[in-house]
């Protein structure tokens, strides 16, 4: 098995851009409304000047930034000084935006995301690829079965089932299933099969383990600190090595692919690939792995956010 260092990144996106970051933050334009966020990582200067950051709609402070930023202890009608969204503005509560035909609502959280992570158009893109190319068939001319673990609103799973995929999706919070459902209906998918299950991880897994279940593709994106629908807790240091374990009991004979995402793994991501090559040294592919990014306009380059690590035939 072979493993390669790759850079993961989209350049076609239309309803989303990264136009600037520094100092510990990003500007970003989410269809018609751009927002300021947290980027801890960037430890270079802006680009862009104060003014342009100044003309945002909305920005997520951290409760972090919040303690030590004049303005914010200043602002006493907000609770920036507790982290949360500050709008400078009237913005609707949620709004349609797109990638390749794939619609989807955006809508700012208290987490400070905007119920999709962009830089994963990257591997939606892969994903609807690599099924594609299958005819959305596996061996045995069944229908590919796509399982997304830790699914959220369902993006990549849309890109799984327009190519033709079988696709269980899979989330511990109800919410963002309810969420999953509305993107699902609104791309015109609504007809082709989806299961959509609020579950712990690890325990659909180990039943379907029992029950026969093979999936031909899987994606996962693990967080860093959960909690089940039944209060279970998930802790990813713990957590993962069982996690990928039994996602390999659950592979079929003959599987696609298999990626693994992590924005709470700090270290390299060749842990991520040599974690992957593990579980799927008993099967015939290659592994890539590295950073997915997203293209800054005001320096037309690379900005990592995630570590992340493929394997595929």
């Amino acid at each position: 098995m072979e493993n390669k260092i790759k850079i993961f990144c989209s350049k076609d996106w239309a309803d989303y851009e990264l136009l600037d970051t520094g100092e510990g933050e990003k500007l970003e334009k989410f269809g018609k409304y751009i927002f300021v966020r947290p980027y801890e990582d960037a430890i270079w200067p802006k680009t862009f000047s104060a003014e342009e950051w100044n003309k945002a709609d909305g920005k997520f402070w951290t409760s972090k930034q919040g303690a030590k930023d004049k303005r914010a202890r200043l602002a006493s009608m907000s609770n920036t000084s507790r982290g949360g969204w500050k709008m400078n503005g009237k913005i609707e509560p949620k709004w349609e935006m797109s990638y390749k035909d794939i619609k989807f609502f955006a809508s700012p959280t208290p987490f400070r995301h905007l119920k999709f992570f962009p830089e994963q158009a990257a591997h939606w893109d892969f994903i609807e690829k690599k099924i594609s190319a299958q005819g959305g068939s596996a061996s045995g001319g069944k229908k590919v079965k796509f399982l997304n673990l830790f699914g959220y609103t369902g993006v990549a799973s849309l890109f799984a089932l327009r190519a033709g995929a079988e696709v269980t999706h899979l989330d511990a919070s109800k919410q963002t299933l309810i969420w999953a459902k509305e993107n699902q209906e609104i791309s015109g998918l609504g007809k082709l099969p989806m299961r959509i299950i609020a579950d712990d991880a690890i325990k659909f897994l180990e039943r379907e383990e029992k029950r026969g279940n093979k999936y031909d593709c899987v994606i996962m994106d693990p967080p860093k600190f959960g909690r089940g629908p039944k209060g279970e807790i998930w802790k990813i240091e713990e957590m993962l090595p069982k996690l990928l374990s039994q996602v390999r009991k659950i592979l079929s004979d003959k599987p696609l692919f298999v990626i693994l995402t992590s924005y709470a793994i700090d270290s390299s991501s060749l842990s991520l690939g040599y974690a992957l090559s593990e579980i799927m040294k008993d099967f015939k592919g290659d592994i890539e792995q590295g950073e997915l990014c997203v293209l800054e306009k005001s320096n037309n380059r690379l900005i990592p956010l995630a570590n992340t690590a493929v394997w595929s035939v």
